[in-house]
């Protein structure tokens, strides 16, 4: 039987994922690739066009910290409801997913290139993704696995 994971459980998740991402936006990738991914430049362009607002890093940081902690959760959560597939699994796809938004669909509404050209950024960004979900997944499967009461 498929139980809906409380509040609490998709907010520890998404922030264990979150902060998988942010170690290897700021760590990983720079080795990797040459680039560091800022997903908080990303925020603060969408909001400069789409409402006009000036929005300093730290509160786009913020802002992607929030969508990543309980908006990619829920969406790791909503693949492995529809598919029925294991939780880490359902974190792989729901990152291909959200990479592809971010990069595919968003990324272009800023005047870049569709899937930012396929360069280094946008494959270090599809690792992030995927990455990141996996671990929402996994961290999520953790949270709600039913525990044996001590006798």
């Amino acid at each position: 039987m498929m139980t809906f994971p409380n509040l609490r459980a998709l907010l520890l998740a998404g922030l264990a994922g979150e902060l998988a991402f942010e170690a290897y936006a700021w760590l990983v990738s720079p080795l990797l690739f040459g680039v560091t991914l800022e997903p908080a430049k990303l925020i603060m362009g969408l909001t400069g066009m789409g409402l006009g607002l000036s929005l300093p890093y730290a509160a786009a940081f913020a802002v992607h910290l929030l969508i990543g902690s309980l908006g990619f959760a829920a969406v790791v959560w909503l693949v492995h409801a529809v598919t029925r597939t294991r939780l880490p699994i359902a974190g792989a796809l729901a990152g291909v997913a959200l990479w592809f938004v971010a990069q595919g669909l968003l990324a272009p509404l800023m005047g870049r290139d569709f899937m930012m050209g396929f360069g280094a950024y946008t494959q270090s960004s599809l690792i992030g993704h995927v990455g990141m979900s996996i671990v929402i997944g996994v961290a999520l499967r953790q949270l709600i696995r039913p525990r044996a009461m001590p006798a």
